[in-house]
């Protein structure tokens, strides 16, 4: 699939184009701000654009009013429909996040049930008990994602229920020929569900994305043939900024031996994960490191292990933010993206990435590993790469054995010599193709 050899940029268009948090009707063709990023996205090497929530919505996207009306905050379907192809005559794909485990309280179906209870045809699209009351006397109870009761969790077992939001994902298509979605908060849709979106997908165009939302427990569950394509690796996610911060990279190494390693028991051999150092959701990574130093090899670190990187809005050039500081932290307005050292270097590893089998298929396997430094091996079709961390402020030379006398850098381009040992310079990183 397209996907496994991917970099994934994400962008949060409620924040990045500085839309109001709460939905007040007034169509402001914000969105078209985004056409301004394209080119931006595409040299930073991401071939594939991750747009969280677009559609109608009581404030922060997350709680539908509507699946076939773009947020009038951010403009119309055919503004839309405008910033897609401009994504896609850049060669990049689109990928929408689909929020079907529950709607906002202006969800339209909702607000019939409001007005006219019991007698509503759209009572049986929530969980509800007309014996009780919410906290807003609406005259019945109902349930709200864990406890959010602005957030109406559906009936997905209502057939009615999917069929319209089936009906919306065919429309997405349609008008913006996207090409993958992201299904928010994964780990809460049934099984059974999963496999019919998954069926939906195999009929809507090829190699249509399934990505799932997923933050801990075992990945199979939502993941495999006929339920999400991909996860997001939340394990590896915490991993990551943990042994940075920590000096142990033992904690990301075990995780990675974990999931990806050559033993049997192996969690998710094969599987591409999206790898992430910080998304909408959590603290931006350039808060998160108590070193600054550690933004170059964390990012070289996703884009070295098996996954398909994915790169946050404006964290590519160091922007900071802290969930402490509420979510509109995380999601800021943005005038124009911004070049740096540090996108530089994202760049350089996009292009390093998207050329080597190894580093997007290969298998893994830990070389070195001490509390400041990670050698691991990845190894497809005859192409093998050593990826090589060095987390110190120090220089650090490793002895092993490299199975060969020289090596190519594929993110320098410099040759690299084994014999004495491999120097590694204080807070580096190296992707070694071996030659054979």
């Amino acid at each position: 699939m397209w996907y496994d050899e991917s970099v994934v940029y994400q962008i949060y268009p409620l924040g990045l184009t500085g839309a109001p948090h709460d939905n007040d009707g007034v169509e402001e063709h914000r969105i078209l701000k985004l056409l301004d990023w394209v080119d931006h996205i595409k040299e930073t090497g991401a071939d594939a654009v991750l747009l969280n929530p677009v559609f109608d919505s009581d404030s922060h996207g997350y709680n539908t009013r509507d699946y076939f009306r773009v947020d009038p905050r951010l403009g119309t379907n055919e503004d839309l429909a405008t910033v897609t192809k401009a994504f896609h005559d850049a060669g990049i794909r689109v990928i929408l996040d689909g929020v079907f485990n529950h709607v906002g309280r202006g969800f339209w179906a909702f607000k019939d049930v409001q007005e006219k209870k019991w007698d509503s045809p759209y009572k049986d699209w929530f969980h509800i008990n007309f014996d009780g009351n919410s906290a807003w006397n609406d005259g019945f109870w109902y349930e709200g994602w864990e406890g959010h009761y602005e957030l109406v969790k559906l009936n997905l077992w209502n057939p009615a229920v999917v069929q319209h939001q089936f009906d919306a994902i065919r429309s997405w298509v349609e008008q913006y020929d996207i090409d993958g979605l992201r299904l928010d908060v994964a780990y809460c849709l049934p099984p059974e569900y999963l496999h019919q979106i998954r069926g939906l997908a195999g009929s809507l165009k090829p190699d249509f994305l399934i990505l799932g939302e997923t933050l801990h427990g075992d990945y199979n569950r939502w993941m495999g043939p006929d339920l999400c394509y991909s996860v997001t690796n939340y394990e590896c996610y915490k991993g990551l900024w943990s042994a940075f911060n920590s000096m142990n990279m033992f904690e990301i190494g075990h995780s990675l031996a974990r999931q990806f390693g050559p033993e049997d028991w192996t969690l998710y051999k094969g599987a591409h994960l999206l790898s992430f150092l910080d998304n909408h959701d959590v603290t931006r990574i350039a808060t998160q490191l108590s070193n600054k130093n550690h933004l170059r090899p964390a990012y070289a670190m996703i884009f070295g292990m098996p996954g398909v990187p994915n790169v946050y809005y404006g964290s590519e050039w160091g922007i900071e933010g802290s969930k402490s500081d509420g979510d509109g932290a995380l999601r800021p307005a943005l005038d124009k993206p911004e070049w740096n050292e540090l996108t530089d270097w994202i760049a350089k590893l996009s292009k390093a990435k998207k050329g080597s089998k190894a580093l997007n298929y290969g298998s893994y396997r830990n070389v070195v590993l001490t509390n400041k430094q990670i050698i691991f091996e990845r190894e497809a079709d005859g192409e093998r790469v050593l990826v090589a961390i060095n987390a110190d402020s120090e220089p650090y030379t490793a002895h092993f054995d490299a199975r060969a006398g020289r090596a190519t850098d594929l993110i320098t381009g410099e040759m690299h010599d084994f014999g004495g040992g491999s120097e590694l310079a204080p807070y580096s990183a190296y992707f070694w193709l071996v030659e054979s």
